[in-house]
């Protein structure tokens, strides 16, 4: 067979496969088909399928059929990146800003912690850290990849909850923002090179520079030319970073992050956004499979991960809980909120990748870290949706006898 042919099997089995398994294992509720995806990912790769199947293996993910898919990932996620950097509203934080800033503040710095520890230990043993990274890259790293919270995935989840345009909903999308903003801005700390500093201040002052002409550029727009520019700030700007020794995908969220929501009708982003994630994400899901590696032994890969998860959700639990006492929250609202942030899926994906792609990380840190996604979103849902029901009786209930408290007292009928 020839590329193209080899290529297209590829794609058929990148669309079937979890498709059926989310489909005929109705999955939905502990495993969205996002998440499946991801597994699949996972189980195709050569930690796997290559292990126990190699000549499949090496039939349909060689060399070239792999850097097709690997042009096809960079655009998705490049895309859904710039999506997420859209959706970010910093002015409604700024109206709530001690509340924000609190709850954004200890969600972030928490897991960051304990994910740093975690970090530390895993210095202790060879085969973790990058051989291009100094130690504080690799523990900040690591502690930032405990701490992120995955913001397009998280609101998928509450909208699947029916709390997205709620009030509680509308909240944790403040923190989250801000925790992205914060997670993004650590990550190029993270990421620069000393060796080519001027180039990565060259690039930010002609981001800010050109920032302001596009800005000025796309209110004088209609609608549907601003798509088509948008696009071309897009790589645009992903060029840039990635030439300045940042990286391409830091690129991509600056260029979404610096655009107005209402520059765009929201139906249709959300549209796009879902169209993304149908059409060329299962892509990037598969190219993060293969790059998963297990050559430290599964054990260690598996009890990193399960460090990891328990640094990640156990940090975002007792950040959220403490805001809760400061702020006086309502009984219960504090292990929702920790809970909905502690979603990880594509955006700690996305992040590992660059840590993956500077050499920050080892592959086998890179599949821990993976994994430990991958737990962290299939808990979500099972574990809020009955503690939403539960609010949601609380609040009823105490409405219930407010309402009989303020009555007048019925009248005795002879």
């Amino acid at each position: 067979m020839n590329t193209t042919e080899i290529f297209l099997i590829a794609m058929a089995i990148i669309f079937t496969l979890p498709w059926l398994i989310w489909r005929v294992g109705r999955t939905d509720y502990h495993a969205p088909l996002v998440v499946v995806q991801i597994v699949t990912g996972i189980l195709l790769g050569p930690g796997v399928l290559g292990r126990f199947w190699p000549d499949a293996y090496a039939f349909v993910f060689n060399p070239a059929v792999v850097q097709s898919l690997n042009g096809i990932a960079w655009w998705a996620v490049m895309l859904f990146v710039m999506i997420a950097g859209v959706e970010l509203d910093l002015r409604q934080a700024w109206v709530h800003r001690r509340e924000s800033s609190i709850t954004a503040g200890l969600a972030l710095g928490t897991p960051l912690a304990f994910g740093c520890l975690t970090a530390g230990l895993m210095l202790l043993h060879d085969g973790w850290i990058g051989p291009r990274a100094m130690a504080w890259q690799f523990v900040v790293g690591i502690g930032m990849a405990c701490a992120v919270t995955a913001l397009p995935i998280l609101i998928l989840l509450m909208e699947k909850l029916a709390i997205l345009r709620q009030p509680i909903g509308q909240r944790i999308l403040r923190y989250a923002s801000l925790d992205d903003i914060a997670i993004w801005g650590v990550l190029a700390l993270i990421l620069m090179d000393w060796v080519r500093v001027g180039r990565q201040l060259g690039f930010l002052v002609a981001f800010a520079l050109l920032g302001y002409a596009f800005r000025a550029l796309m209110r004088r727009l209609a609608e549907r030319d601003r798509w088509y520019v948008a696009l071309i700030w897009l790589t645009v700007c992903a060029f840039g970073a990635d030439w300045s020794g940042l990286h391409f995908m830091l690129g991509a969220f600056l260029a979404g992050a610096i655009m107005d929501t209402e520059w765009f009708d929201q139906e249709r982003m959300d549209r796009l956004r879902q169209h993304v994630l149908l059409v060329v994400m299962p892509v990037f899901f598969l190219s993060t499979g293969l790059r998963t590696n297990w050559t430290l032994g599964g054990e260690a890969v598996f009890v990193a991960a399960g460090i990891l998860l328990v640094a990640s959700v156990g940090g975002k639990l007792l950040g959220a809980h403490i805001a809760g006492r400061l702020l006086n929250w309502a009984p219960g609202e504090a292990s929702i909120i920790g809970w909905l942030l502690q979603t990880k899926a594509l955006i700690m994906i996305i992040f590992a990748n660059i840590l993956l792609d500077k050499q920050v990380i080892s592959s086998e840190a890179f599949t821990a870290l993976l994994l430990m996604a991958v737990a962290s979103t299939m808990l979500t849902v099972p574990v809020v949706a009955p503690k939403l029901q539960r609010l949601r009786e609380i609040v009823l209930r105490s409405h219930s006898e407010r309402t009989s408290a303020t009555s007048p007292a019925p009248k005795n009928i002879p």
